[in-house]
């Protein structure tokens, strides 16, 4: 089986389009858009870390919205000149996941919004992060 036939075996439609085929799922009508509870955020290919809920907050968009990365080593950023407008596209460092955008209107102090696709995403709650091999994840959470 190739890599392709098993993530497509793998990862529901919406899921493969956004990460394999660069697409964008619908705001207000995405898995974790308003999504409120305490934990991290994994890229839904590779498992890798990429955002903590720490770092969300409701940017009115209608995706996930972070202010940074847990490891900015998980995420690399290219040019995207799609849809006639010039953006930096995010993508996960490991799998090569196409993530979402980062654009310069966040919150400060850093002022950037990464807006990012929820079916790039799988969320571990913060009580699991052992469970699920993510313990060193746990230090986010302690004295909140």
């Amino acid at each position: 089986m190739t890599k392709t036939d098993n993530l497509r075996k793998r990862l529901s439609p919406i899921q493969y389009e956004v990460t394999q085929n660069d697409g964008t799922e619908p705001p207000f009508k995405n898995e974790f858009w308003d999504h409120e509870e305490e934990g991290i955020y994994v890229d839904i290919v590779s498992g890798e870390p990429l955002f903590s809920s720490l770092d969300k907050y409701d940017a009115g968009c209608g995706w996930p919205s972070f202010t940074k990365p847990i490891n900015e080593a998980h995420i690399k950023e290219k040019t995207d000149q799609s849809h006639g407008m010039i953006r930096t596209e995010v993508r996960s460092e490991g799998a090569d996941s196409h993530l979402g955008h980062v654009f310069p209107d966040g919150p400060n102090p850093r002022g950037t919004r990464y807006c990012i696709n929820s079916a790039a995403l799988r969320f571990i709650p913060k009580d699991q992060l052992e469970k699920e091999g993510y313990e060193e994840y746990k230090r986010l959470f302690e004295g909140i």
